[in-house]
């Protein structure tokens, strides 16, 4: 099977960005609750005009996720997802809805055993335009990166407020068309914006724009910020600053709850574009 050749990443987000102040990153677990629902959402989300669709292929020790994510993983796990198969589902919706693009996010652990060079190959096949595998060091990457390369499918890198100078500028030197900018240290959906006391990174105005400052000052890609937006507020102090927000616990918290229609009833919140 060929690869479906699509604009990169870059030239996708400018051109979506001359029509709206910020676009829209959802993250969805496949298999969860089960392969058919996860399916039936991320269907949902593509229809409602999501820009990126991030979705995450289960595994049982997700570092970065909070409780959650982690536990709709474990929850996923149960109903025996496979990888092959995960990205022939995606490729069915990547050629359904050709306006938006898909990314796939996993660790290193269950892509390693199914092979990153035939990851790299067959998410190009299928049409994903990105692979972000959270715990895969950049200094380690070199097999994964030319995989990559070869096939034509974006690396996302992720960098945080407490990564280095020394690795923020050899992640940024590598980063080509997206830059994954995570908002605080920590796992996502901890925010505790709703709590009167204390006050998020996102709240953090002038935090939040020193940091974003200082990732701009390495890199001119478009970059992406996620973990803790639940506000509308959050996003709207994003807008001018950031390509892309992403909403990934809040939206399972709200799908958890209340189903795709609250999922949906949020989104709409946060993105009233």
């Amino acid at each position: 099977m060929n690869s479906i050749t699509t604009p990169s990443i870059t030239d996708y987000i400018q051109g979506q960005r001359q029509h709206k102040p910020i676009l829209a990153m959802t993250h969805v677990i496949y298999g969860y609750p089960t392969i058919e629902e996860s399916l039936a959402w991320m269907t949902r989300l593509l229809e409602e005009g999501v820009e990126f669709l991030e979705v995450q292929f289960p595994f049982s020790d997700p570092i970065a996720d909070g409780p959650s994510i982690a536990a709709a993983c474990h929850n996923a796990l149960e109903n025996n997802p496979k990888v092959e198969t995960c990205l022939s589902h995606l490729g069915l919706l990547a050629r359904g809805y050709p306006q938006s693009r898909i990314v796939l996010m996993s660790y290193l652990n269950p892509m390693y055993r199914y092979g990153l060079n035939k990851l790299a190959q067959r998410a190009a096949e299928e049409g994903i335009v990105g692979l972000i595998l959270p715990d895969l060091p950049i200094e380690q990457a070199q097999t994964y990166r030319s995989a990559c390369a070869k096939n034509n499918i974006e690396p996302i890198w992720l960098v945080t407020p407490s990564t280095p100078e020394p690795r923020l500028q050899e992640i940024t030197s590598q980063a080509n068309s997206f830059l994954y900018c995570v908002a605080r240290t920590g796992v996502t959906g901890n925010s505790s914006y709703n709590n009167s006391e204390q006050k998020s990174s996102l709240e953090q105005e002038s935090g939040l724009i020193q940091y974003i400052t200082h990732i701009k000052a390495h890199t001119n890609i478009p970059l992406g910020i996620g973990f803790g937006l639940r506000k509308r507020k959050q996003v709207e102090q994003l807008e001018g600053k950031v390509d892309v927000a992403i909403l990934g616990s809040a939206l399972l918290d709200a799908y958890i709850q209340g189903g795709q229609e609250s999922g949906i009833t949020l989104y709409r919140e946060l993105f009233p574009y």
